[in-house]
């Protein structure tokens, strides 16, 4: 008798279109969602179970911990307020992402004429950003044989971007002995901080230069900048020290002549009744303090000379360096 009342109970609720439910059940097609930046993105909340005609629905937005409301007595509000909508029935659309919407997303709606009222579903939301354009370092000349690093950065890009350089327009494979072209290069890339390190320099290096930043959300490159390669000119610089040690020689030669015949005597004629003859202590003293002042001064200055003519040719690619690098940041302000 009483599965005779059930089975009618239940045809009567069926003719009814009411089917008893057993509570509120909810689902998401992903519960990890990417979207690019300034693109739409829509978080699904699907209701697959409830009995309640007019449920209660929220959205929460829980950055660093904390929650707020996006969708609140049933319009949008708070960071989403006019960009976002709520597509029936509890789907949250978001027109126009930013990267300050990376957080996680929490829908809960309350039925309260079911069994189980309450159910919530937690969605994360990660916004991809592209990369700007990259600061690139490409020094305007290096030596052969000497190391050098070329350098390129970017620090807008989400997630964070892998770096690729490229020479004459043809990329730099990763390991340059995987190629017959660079197997004899000594470079090696690093991806992800953007460096380029040449342990040994070739003439082979030389080229245009540019890097490219790259993630999921896009790329960008930096203009192209020439790099050249120079061999060192150990014979000039070997006859330029030469010729001028021998011209100063010459010249210290002569003043030391010149002094000791007494070309720059300060003192007048000794038939004039002002000069005085000195000491002859005093005069073999100043005589010998004389000569090793000379002696230490003619050796100073051919020691600077060498320093300086040794150091000319790095000295002139250092103010090359430092010329391009100030018209970048010219151009850059």
């Amino acid at each position: 008798m009483a599965l005779q009342r059930l089975t009618a109970l239940f045809i009567l609720y069926s003719i009814l279109g009411y089917i008893p439910s057993r509570g509120v059940i909810l689902r998401t097609t992903d519960k990890t969602v990417w979207a690019n930046e300034f693109e739409p993105i829509e978080l699904t909340c699907l209701i697959e179970s409830i009995s309640t005609n007019h449920p209660r629905i929220e959205w929460k937005k829980i950055k660093n911990g904390v929650p707020s409301y996006v969708y609140f007595q049933n319009q949008i509000s708070g960071d989403l307020e006019h960009r976002a909508q709520l597509i029936q029935p509890a789907n949250l659309l978001i027109l126009n992402t930013s990267r300050a919407d990376t957080a996680e997303y929490r829908c809960e709606v309350a039925a309260i004429d079911d069994h189980k009222h309450f159910d919530e579903i937690l969605i994360s939301l990660a916004v991809r950003v592209k990369p700007v354009v990259p600061r690139c370092s490409v020094p305007v000349a290096v030596t052969v044989g000497t190391s050098s690093e070329l350098r390129c950065l970017e620090n807008e890009g989400f997630p964070a971007s892998q770096y690729r350089w490229f020479r004459n327009n043809e990329e730099l494979p990763q390991d340059p002995k995987s190629s017959p072209k660079f197997i004899n290069s000594t470079y090696s890339i690093n991806a992800d901080t953007g460096g380029l390190k040449f342990r040994r320099m070739r003439k082979e290096d030389a080229g245009e230069y540019f890097c490219q930043a790259k993630n999921e959300a896009g790329h960008a490159q930096c203009p192209a900048q020439l790099m050249d390669v120079y061999d060192v000119d150990i014979v000039g610089i070997f006859l330029k020290v030469l010729a001028a040690l021998a011209g100063f020689t010459i010249v210290m030669v002569g003043v030391y002549h010149a002094h000791k015949h007494g070309c720059f005597s300060s003192g007048k004629d000794h038939t004039g009744t002002n000069y005085k003859s000195p000491a002859a202590d005093d005069g073999v003293e100043y005589a010998e303090a004389d000569e090793v002042n000379k002696i230490h001064l003619i050796l100073f200055s051919i020691f600077y000379i060498i320093i300086e003519l040794k150091c000319n040719h790095n000295v002139l690619i250092k103010m090359a360096n430092k010329n391009k690098y100030q018209q970048q940041v010219d151009v850059l302000f």
